[in-house]
């Protein structure tokens, strides 16, 4: 089975980027690498640590500009973190507050989130408890997945 090695993605802000995921979310600059072309342009890479082995890098490019808002929520695409109780979840909501990070909360039934976007728009989420993938397919959801498609079911 596959595991999650690292998540990438861009920033804008690299001074507002490195605050936010250094001081206000407490991940530790494991590493930095730089070079003259990627696209057509110089980059900056910064790894982060997160728990279980796992790297958040954020690529930021000299003289790339933000894409205008595609039309889909800004929630489609986000970045869940989980913590392993209510209290750690609590804390982390006390924590983005006093940092004056705006968020919001959903209850998803078995799991309670907090959402927030990063200076760059990233919206970032705190679960709990931590997701429980079933380890082997599930044939109903893969028949409702063809379903709601409107593809035959082999």
């Amino acid at each position: 089975m596959l595991r999650c090695d690292h998540v990438v993605f861009p920033v804008w802000d690299v001074s507002a980027s490195l605050e936010f995921y250094g001081a206000v979310l407490g991940l530790p600059l494991v590493e930095t690498l730089a070079g003259e072309d990627w696209g057509g342009k110089p980059w900056l890479m910064m790894i982060f640590a997160l728990g279980g082995g796992v790297e958040l890098v954020l690529v930021a490019l000299r003289g790339a500009e933000q894409p205008a808002p595609d039309g889909l929520a800004a929630d489609t695409r986000h970045y869940a973190f989980s913590v392993t109780s209510r209290s750690q979840q609590d804390a982390w909501r006390r924590k983005l507050q006093k940092a004056g990070v705006a968020l919001w909360e959903e209850d998803h039934g078995v799991q309670h989130s907090l959402y927030f976007s990063d200076p760059n728009g990233v919206v970032l989420e705190i679960t709990n408890p931590p997701s429980k993938p079933a380890a082997r397919t599930n044939p109903a959801a893969l028949a409702f997945a063809r379903s709601w498609t409107g593809e035959a079911i082999a």
